[in-house]
């Protein structure tokens, strides 16, 4: 057994093609770097509670988002020294430059490029983190309370969750005052950008690089905006196929 696991999960069969290219990516990575690797499907939810269930039956990116943290949880149990959790729709593009830090835990990064919602014409970035990368170590001070807190939001809630409730939201919460490791290089694309890179460059991955505070090597693609057709399955395959070549 290697000391580090590297998780990924998803409902089978895949949708669509271009998220196997996204697994493959992060599955060849693991090996590479002599990592454990480990795919599971609905599986996943076994981790949830009934009361978390009952609460989430709707809204499964949200029990998705709090029962990775307990898979995770269980392997450091069993014995590995590090545990890493990749979305499925998360591509390794330059695998040779990407590199887990040494910290005892770390999330991605998260620059965000949308249009203004005043000038069509005009670009915003709203940089955060998110929660497709993360990497625990044991012993690490983190993974606990954020269970926890996510947990608590959870049970406590009586009104509407949004979808990144948990995930994004309450990590740049928390990263806001506490300033958690982030590792830069584990990125996510908005529709924009990934239009951009498909047709070759454009305004909005420009903004991105300018935006970010260093080079990408990783990035979560978004399949919940692809699934609401904000991006296409072309786009999305030559964003791919760019993203690889570079």
């Amino acid at each position: 057994m290697s000391k580090t696991l590297v998780l990924q999960s998803h409902q089978q069969p895949l949708p669509t093609q271009w998220l196997q290219k996204c697994i493959d990516s992060v599955c060849s990575w693991a090996v590479n770097n002599n990592y454990d690797y480990k795919f599971i499907d609905d599986e996943l939810f076994d981790y949830l509670s009934t009361d978390i269930l009952n609460k989430t039956k709707r809204q499964t990116v949200i029990a998705a988002d709090l029962a990775r943290l307990l898979a995770l949880k269980k392997y450091l149990k069993d014995g590995y020294e590090v545990v890493i959790w990749c979305d499925a729709d998360f591509l390794i593009f330059l695998p040779e430059i990407f590199i887990i830090p040494d910290e005892s835990y770390a999330i991605g990064r998260e620059v965000w490029i949308q249009k203004t919602n005043d000038n069509a014409n005009k670009l915003t970035a709203y940089i955060k983190v998110h929660n497709a990368f993360m990497m625990f170590r044991k012993n690490n001070s983190f993974l606990e309370f954020y269970i926890d807190t996510a947990e608590r939001l959870i049970l406590k809630n009586t009104g509407n969750m949004p979808p990144q409730y948990i995930g994004p939201k309450l990590l740049t919460a928390i990263h806001n005052i506490a300033q958690c490791p982030v590792l830069e290089s584990a990125g996510m694309l908005s529709p924009l950008v990934i239009k951009d890179i498909a047709s070759g460059g454009g305004l909005a991955l420009d903004y991105f690089n300018f935006k970010s505070r260093q080079p990408i090597a990783a990035a979560n693609l978004c399949a919940s905006l692809y699934e609401n057709n904000e991006v296409s399955e072309n786009e999305i395959n030559k964003c791919i196929s760019n993203l690889s070549i570079s």
